[in-house]
């Protein structure tokens, strides 16, 4: 089965969408999934939704579109994706998607860069300063202002500081998936998915 994942972000176009693609695919590749999904820059968030929504309609059995977008908030337990995107952006989950069909990074990607502080240590070098992190028990629950102020934080002396868009990517690149998926039990349920689908 062809796996496409229509994800929200990746800038205009040109080089940042290429490091864009570069870095969801390295991500993707050592998730321990047997063959890679094609990764599709979405845009906005409600451009990503229609490109999705456009392309589940055309899915026959051999063809899987899956949305990959940020949850923006916390997620309550046992609240569904798309009863989160209903309540949330008012999407309907389109006619041919199923419940395995969207995803949330909960609650942005940066969500999931913080899962892995040697990767952090490592792309940033020896003036990263880890002890600007706070040491959070549930990182889903952090939210999005107290995460970007923590990486701004611990990069101030960085010779790169963090900041969306190459930096990002970059780093999501150098990113383990098990890091990920430990600390973020929505990215398990994604990861879960591919690992099952793409064999």
């Amino acid at each position: 089965m062809k796996v496409t994942i229509y994800i929200e972000g990746g800038g205009d176009g040109g080089d940042l969408e290429r490091r864009f693609r570069r870095g969801w695919g390295k991500f993707f590749a050592a998730i321990g999934a047997d063959r890679r999904p094609k990764v599709v820059r979405g845009g906005g968030r409600a451009q990503t939704f229609k490109r999705f929504a456009t392309a589940v309609a055309g899915d026959g059995a051999d063809r899987l579109s899956i949305l990959l977008v940020d949850s923006e908030g916390a997620v309550a337990e046992g609240q569904t994706v798309w009863g989160y995107l209903a309540a949330n952006d008012g999407w309907q989950r389109p006619a041919g998607a199923n419940d395995g069909a969207a995803f949330l990074m909960v609650q942005f990607m940066e969500t999931w860069l913080l899962a892995d502080s040697a990767a952090l240590r490592a792309y940033f070098g020896h003036a990263f300063k880890e002890q600007a992190i706070p040491r959070w028990e549930n990182l889903e629950a952090v939210s999005r202002e107290a995460a970007l102020q923590a990486l701004d934080r611990a990069t101030a002396a960085c010779s790169r500081r963090y900041a969306k868009g190459r930096i990002s990517f970059e780093l999501l690149a150098t990113v383990d998936p098990v890091c990920v998926e430990s600390g973020c039990p929505r990215a398990k349920d994604l990861f879960d998915r591919l690992r099952a689908t793409l064999r």
